[in-house]
Order: structure tokens, then C-alpha cells, then sequence
């Protein structure tokens, strides 16, 4: 250590500046907690090394759920994008998620200044290289007093919250070449790892990748198709003004690999690093790079490859579905096969990433360590790959890090409340052996956790903590009883058959009256919605739009929702079985031998998490409830 070093003290001490940890930072200051968020570097706050873009399936939801809670990344990113899209339009509105092509280094501008004009937020560039613990009071394990930098500063905090990303001790690497850097060839975090698992901490190797950036001048888009926005923009966030967002949209081309594409790649694979043996860390199978698609799809003769801008003053453009590893010249050869790119000028070569993350186990619910009081984390060092999946962690670990000191009861969302809750579950329970990522088909009450109403659902949690203030709180609880006094009266007013009403029933493909109907009957008709009723409704309200979309889809889902509805009561009754947190397994006979090891691993908080776990049956449940009820009956 230096002779001489700065030694400071406050509450919270966030270590990174991705999504994860712009997210905890803002929530923790927020909260009236002095707050120091440290980077390798200023250029990388809320940086997106990989993919342009924020949203898309699942994550549309998610990002919609971080705002709703108080996040900040829907309102940037409705600040500074480039295009947007509603996807699976075509499909129920249980799976409709928002997606937005993003102006990479605007946003990553505006977050920085949301940041740096936040009250009691200090942002530092430094690397943290060690943590500095001591016993905790009255327990059998560590607790958390602060950091210490490369330059030997100390920083005292009441919680540190790890949001480390892909930096620590990562290697880029296309070919032969391995440089030792984070994305984007920034520094890489090196010296943190070694305390963590001096403080016992376990940790395993991902690996992510990203495609190459071409000069858009070297490419003939005329050989392309033309991917354009929606002419009607939604924006993420709920308080974002519908008008502000509907801007000039840039283009996204498509395009596609071909037979001269995977000949290349085959014939150079031995050359890869991920099947020359390079690459030992495990990587996103929902992801794959291009030579793994080629591979392990042979019987494709073409995959899909988009065009998308980087930003309005950069002429970068992104190869998404082309992520590689591979040596240069043959990614020149293989990029330059593709129609339109036969030109290419490659800006950045493509690489993958190797990173050092959190084993699975050691995670609590509100994203806390488990032997280490005080210690939080989030984003990619959890083991979760994604942008939007990084921000929800922040904002959870930073509310749950507030709540901690400021002594009140953490935030834990239930996988039937929101997809975030889905998202820590799975993080918390899950032996995920590669780097996970949210779909839809995770979530098990979608119906219920759609993109539209997720300010109706979690508004109360964000109130709650102190994240969402009064006003929004009371347009909120106005909202909801709107929607629900609009239900009722479409279920009560019955409208009679007219010539008008059947000539516009039968344009629309639906049966004509013959007798009195109700609204709310003729909404359910499938090719029939609230707004297109409208004319034949002269007792209706003026109702804004998003509260006549709610409407609409109630009343339409009602069946299925009800349905869902009492799963989310069954469901509801085993997450509130709560697991004494002392509870000695090894004295539960008839527990199988796995789910034993499995219990003691992950300590599950309730009878429900306990049950999701990979190797405990039905039938241990069952064992372990009869244990704790013989336990409360002693007690």
C-alpha cells in the first residue's frame, strides 16, 4: 500500500458504471444515501459494447418494469433512439414487447448526465482491487466495511453493491490473438477476482461475443431489405410524452448468410478459437456465434443478418446475427460473402469475451451474498447476460441495499408479480451453467405480467420504497379505478340491434344482432375491440388511449386471466411458507440424498423457491413440510 492514501467514508460504495450499475447507483442516491460508483473508465458509463439496441422479447418487459419501479434506462433510451418497433404484433398481447435501435454513445451521454446531476452521487475512475470485510455482530459470518482501490484508497461503506459486467479479468479474443482487455478495448478489471475468493466467493467463466462494425459507406444497401419503425412510436417509459417520441426513424436492413458464407466458415474452423480449444468458458446458447450456427445448424442454408446503425453521427454499422471469434482474414472473407457487404470495410473486428462471474448458490432473493452481510450484486456478474436484465438487477440490489441500512423491509417481487421477479428467481435458484437470459416462456403468468400494465402492477412497490412520488401514485390508483368502472359498465349496457350496428358488424366479419347484446360480449368477439365500438357506446367516457387498451384487453383475456389469477393464489400459498433460515436439513429424514446437498446449497427462503429447485421432487416438499409443522408444533 501506498505511504500516503485518501480514506473516505459513505453509505453505499457501487463498483461498475454498466446498466447494472447506473441503475443501483441512481436508486441508492436517491434514497438520500451518499453514493460512490466507481468505473475503469468514464467512457464506459452505461456503455453497450454489444448489440444497439434496448428491449425486444421479454425484455421489453423488463425495461417497462424498471421504469415502472422508478428505473431511469426506458426514459433515456426514449430520449436517444434511433428506431423503434412493437414485436409480435401478430401474436397475444402476453407476449408484445417493445424494442428500440439505440444512438449508442447519446445514450450513453445522457445517462451520464443524469448521473453526474444527481444529488449525492459521486462518480469516481478508479478500480476497486479489493474488499475490505470484518465479523459481523452476534453471527457466524462476514459483513461488508468497504473497498480499497488500486491507488490504495479506502472507501468505508455500510453496503457495496458488485456491478462488474464482463470486465473482471477479461480477455478479448478472434484467432490467436487473446489481449487482455474489457470490450470495446477498454481497461479490464484485474485485480478483484483474487479477493473474492480469498473471501470465499466461488466463481466460473463466461463468455459473450459481438459481431464486427462496418463502415456503412462500404456497404450497397440496395441488395438488402429495408427494415423501417413503426409509424406510430410507443415509448418505454410511462411518463414519457407519446408526442416527444414521434421523430424521423433511421432504416435497419436485412440481409442474409449463404452457402459461400458456411463453406468459408467450415473449412476455416479448426482456425476458431472456440473449437480450437481457446475458448474454455461457456457462452450464451440463445446467443450463438455465427461459426456455432453453421455448425450445429447444418441443414440451414441461410441465417438471418441485420443492418443496424450505431448512432446518427457515426458511420458504424452493426452485423447483427453475425457474432464470431474467428481470425481476422477470415472474417473479412466471410463478412465480404454476404449480399451487400461484398465490399465491406471492417471498423472492428469481431471478438468473443471471457469473464469472471458468480457461481450460482450464493445469491439471497433481494440480491444479497449469502455469507457476506452487506455485500450486493447485479447485471452480468450475476451470471445474466443483457442490458435490460443488468438494469432490473441494479435497481433491485440498490433498493434492497437502501432498505438495508436505512432498516426497513427489502423489495422482493414474485415470480407471479413481474418478470424481474422471474429474473431473480431463476438467478437465485437455477444452477445456470451458461449465461442467462429472460424469454417470455420463463415467465409462467404471462397473461397477467404484460408489457401495458406493468405501471398498474409494481407503481405501489416503486411508492413504496421511495422511488415514485405521490402524484404519480394518485394518476395511477385514478387509472386503475377508471378501468375498472369502465369493465363494469361494458359488462352492464347492452346495446339493441340496428342497421347501422349490424352493417358494421357484418363488415367486420362478425355475426349481426338479432337481439339486445352486451358491449363487453361483443369486445370478446375476436374480430371486435372496445375502440372500434366506440360510435355505438353514447354513454362512454372520454378515456385515454392506454386506459381503453387495458379495457380492451381485460375484458377480451377475462377467461384466461381469471384462470391465471387463482394459479398466482396456489402459487402464493407455497411462496408464503417461509423455511426457518436456520433450519438443520441433515435432520430431515427421508430427504433424498440430492435434495439434501441441493437444500444446503441454495438455502431456499420458502417452500415455493425450495420446490423450483433442480433435484428436490414433490415428494421432498412433501417431507419438509411435515418436518416443519412437527418443528412449530414443539415450539
Amino acid at each position: 500500500m501506498p505511504s500516503f492514501y485518501i480514506e473516505e467514508t459513505v453509505d453505499v460504495v457501487v463498483v461498475g458504471a454498466g446498466h447494472a450499475g447506473c441503475e443501483a447507483a441512481l436508486a441508492t442516491a436517491r434514497l438520500g444515501l451518499s453514493t460512490v460508483m466507481f468505473t475503469v473508465s468514464c467512457d464506459s458509463i452505461a456503455l453497450m459494447p454489444c448489440n444497439p439496441n434496448i428491449g425486444g422479447s421479454s425484455k421489453g418487459h423488463l425495461v417497462r418494469e424498471l421504469d415502472a419501479l422508478g428505473g431511469e434506462m426506458g426514459k433515456v433510451i426514449d430520449r436517444t433512439f434511433l428506431q423503434s418497433k412493437m414485436l409480435n404484433v401478430s401474436r397475444g398481447p402476453a407476449v408484445h414487447s417493445l424494442r428500440a435501435q439505440a444512438d449508442k454513445q447519446a445514450y450513453s451521454n445522457a445517462m451520464r448526465k443524469v448521473l453526474e446531476g444527481q444529488e449525492n452521487l459521486v462518480i469516481r475512475q478508479q478500480e476497486v482491487a479489493e474488499l475490505l470485510v470484518e465479523p459481523e455482530k452476534s453471527m457466524d459470518k462476514l459483513r461488508i466495511c468497504g473497498v480499497r482501490t488500486v491507488s490504495g484508497a479506502i472507501y468505508h461503506a455500510k453496503v457495496v453493491i458488485l456491478a462488474t459486467g464482463v470486465y473482471l479479468s477479461a480477455s478479448c479474443i478472434y484467432g490467436d490473438v487473446r489481449q487482455n482487455t474489457g470490450p470495446n478495448g477498454l481497461m479490464a478489471a484485474n485485480h478483484l477476482s483474487d479477493s473474492l475468493r480469498k473471501l470465499g466467493i466461488r466463481l466460473v467463466r463466461f463468455k459473450t461475443g459481438t459481431p464486427a462494425r462496418i463502415s456503412k459507406k462500404s456497404i450497397d444497401f440496395s441488395k438488402m431489405a429495408e427494415q423501417k419503425g413503426d409509424e406510430r412510436v410507443v415509448p418505454f417509459s410511462f411518463s414519457t410524452d407519446p408526442e416527444t417520441v414521434q421523430i424521423p426513424q433511421l432504416s435497419c436492413y436485412l440481409t442474409y448468410t449463404n452457402e459461400e458464407t458456411h463453406r468459408i466458415i467450415r473449412e476455416n474452423i479448426d482456425r476458431s478459437p472456440l473449437y480450437g480449444g481457446q475458448i474454455h468458458a461457456t457462452g450464451p446458447r440463445y446467443c450463438p456465434s455465427i461459426e456455432d450456427k453453421v455448425m450445429k445448424f447444418a441443414d440451414k442454408d441461410r441465417h438471418q443478418v441485420f443492418v443496424e446503425p450505431e448512432g446518427r453521427y457515426t458511420d458504424e454499422m452493426y452485423i447483427d446475427g453475425m457474432s464470431s471469434s474467428m481470425p481476422e482474414d477470415v472474417q473479412f472473407a466471410m463478412y465480404r460473402s454476404v449480399p451487400g457487404l461484398e465490399n465491406a470495410n471492417i471498423v472492428r473486428n469481431a471478438y468473443a469475451i471471457e469473464y469472471d462471474c458468480l457461481a450460482p448458490g450464493q445469491l439471497q432473493n433481494t440480491l444479497e451474498m449469502k455469507d457476506i452481510s452487506g455485500l450486493f450484486s447485479a447485471g452480468q456478474f450475476n451470471g445474466s447476460s443483457g442490458y435490460e436484465e443488468a438494469a432490473a438487477q441494479g435497481l433491485m440490489a440498490g433498493i434492497n441495499a437502501a432498505m438495508q441500512i436505512l432498516g426497513r423491509e427489502p423489495l422482493v417481487l414474485l415470480r407471479s408479480e413481474a418478470y424481474i421477479g422471474v429474473l431473480i428467481d431463476d438467478l437465485v435458484t437455477r444452477e445456470n451453467r451458461e449465461p442467462y437470459r429472460m424469454m417470455t416462456s420463463r415467465a409462467e403468468y404471462r397473461l397477467l405480467l404484460r408489457q401495458d400494465n406493468a405501471d398498474r402492477r409494481l407503481r405501489k412497490y416503486g411508492h413504496r420504497v421511495g422511488l415514485v412520488d405521490d402524484a404519480v401514485m394518485e394518476e395511477i390508483t385514478a387509472r386503475e379505478e377508471l378501468i375498472h368502472a369502465e369493465i363494469t359498465r361494458m359488462e352492464k349496457t347492452v346495446v339493441p340491434p340496428s342497421a347501422s350496428l349490424n352493417e358494421f358488424l357484418v363488415e367486420k366479419g362478425s355475426m349481426p344482432l338479432v337481439s339486445g347484446a352486451k358491449l363487453a360480449d361483443l369486445i370478446r368477439r375476436p374480430e371486435l375491440s372496445y375502440e372500434e365500438l366506440a360510435p355505438f357506446d353514447s354513454e362512454r367516457p372520454n378515456v385515454p388511449a392506454n386506459t381503453a387498451e387495458q379495457v380492451n384487453m381485460e375484458i377480451k383475456n377475462e377467461g384466461y386471466i381469471k384462470r391465471q389469477m387463482r394459479q398466482v393464489e396456489a402459487f402464493g400459498r407455497m411462496e408464503h411458507k417461509r423455511i426457518p433460515a436456520d433450519i438443520d436439513y441433515d435432520a430431515v429424514r427421508s430427504l433424498r440424498i440430492e435434495a439434501r446437498q441441493k437444500l444446503k446449497e441454495f438455502r431456499p427462503s420458502s417452500i415455493g423457491q425450495a420446490g423450483r429447485l433442480a433435484g428436490v421432487t414433490p415428494a421432498d416438499i412433501a417431507v419438509l413440510l411435515v418436518y416443519m409443522r412437527q418443528q412449530n408444533a414443539k415450539s
